[in-house]
């Protein structure tokens, strides 16, 4: 079976055999270089000048985020599950926040943003995805964070790039902190999430809050090269085991191939009669808007070994999802668009030429 959903994505077989290695004690020299050189490595793929890891999913990231960098107002954006999380958990902490929605197709508005800004001098911090995965897609973060920054350089910019980091190279130049999952892109099982920092983010944190998601005491204990708390060792043993693949050939390489990828498989499922669903497609999966989103993925698992995601809430039988992250071989995203042609044929509406496997093809080898 192909695993297409995006996340959590497949992990690699060199990943795999790298965690099922002896069991390492988190309090030992061993770990901590262990430690060190994944430390190192997320800072360079965050390029930002301090970062943690916590042994949660994204979602504890995203509330660490919201507890130690909003004091007075968040201002949150809903495109989707994911925005409205972030919303959800300021609600749970008791933090005052204005929420921004919008259609799961449309991405924020960089005006939108401005006004709110301007009209409410208590947002402290913004919180917004990257690429909102509920729909496949691509918010202007970099726009409205340098937008935000113009009108208040102490407001805290806080990006979900779960879907988005190792996907494609983010600006953080006006980032406070950047979200990443295990289970995405690096291609890791689920249970270790990853936060850049900025140093203006390191300086509101100050003491930090919470308890288990302080980022104060995290800050303090990575940079020594262990953790608060119990380390996932296996997790970050992978980490390591994945950075190493992935820099055979580099991540500009990864980018590379992942813009080709989304572009050939985008083009291919047009060929055959299919819309992209959002305005402003991320490059992390491939999103339809389909009636038959739901026959097609029981015939892409059941005949074709394929396995990709549906839609959720309103728009559940009504979207498919195809991954676009990490390290993919380019047969398995060739077959997968052939077998989306095929199950069209199964359905009876469209004779299977393959169209959408030749359009593939030109496309991502086009060059």
């Amino acid at each position: 079976m192909l695993l297409f959903t995006p996340g959590p994505t497949p992990v690699p077989e060199v990943v795999r055999q790298s965690m099922a290695t002896s069991t390492l004690h988190h309090r030992t020299p061993e770990f901590e270089l262990i430690f060190k050189e994944a430390r190192e490595r997320l800072l360079k793929l965050f390029d930002m000048p301090q970062c943690v890891m916590l042994a949660s999913s994204g979602t504890g990231a995203m509330q660490s985020c919201v507890l130690n960098l909003c004091k007075t107002k968040a201002l949150t954006i809903n495109s989707g599950k994911f925005g409205e999380r972030f919303g959800k958990i300021a609600d749970a902490m008791n933090i005052p926040k204005v929420e921004l929605s919008y259609d799961w197709d449309t991405p924020a508005s960089v005006q939108d943003v401005k006004d709110t800004l301007e009209k409410d001098s208590d947002i402290d911090a913004i919180f917004i995805q990257i690429c909102e995965s509920a729909g496949g897609l691509r918010h202007p973060v970099e726009e409205i964070a340098k937008m935000a920054k113009s009108i208040n350089p102490d407001i805290m910019i806080v990006a979900d790039g779960i879907t988005a980091v190792g996907v494609e190279r983010i600006d953080t130049t006006n980032i406070d902190a950047l979200i990443a999952g295990s289970q995405k892109a690096l291609m890791l099982p689920p249970g270790l999430a990853m936060i850049g920092l900025s140093n203006d983010a390191v300086l509101k944190i100050d003491k930090g809050a919470d308890y288990y998601f302080n980022l104060s005491s995290e800050i303090k204990k990575q940079k020594q090269n262990t953790t608060a708390y119990t380390a996932p060792t296996t997790l970050i043993i992978g980490l390591n085991a994945i950075f190493s693949e992935i820099e055979k050939d580099g991540f500009d390489v990864l980018y590379k191939n992942t813009i080709l990828r989304a572009d050939a498989t985008g083009k291919a499922l047009e060929s055959i009669g299919f819309k992209i669903y959002p305005k402003t497609p991320a490059l992390s999966m491939s999103t339809v808007f389909d009636d038959d989103a739901e026959p097609i993925r029981k015939l892409l698992k059941s005949k074709y070994g394929v396995n990709i995601a549906g839609g959720q809430d309103h728009l559940k039988g009504k979207l498919f999802r195809i991954n676009q992250m990490g390290l993919i071989p380019v047969y398995e995203s060739a077959w997968v668009v052939n077998a989306i042609e095929l199950a069209l044929s199964d359905l009876g509406r469209r004779e299977y030429d393959g169209s959408a496997s030749k359009v593939f093809n030109e496309i991502y080898y086009k060059d």
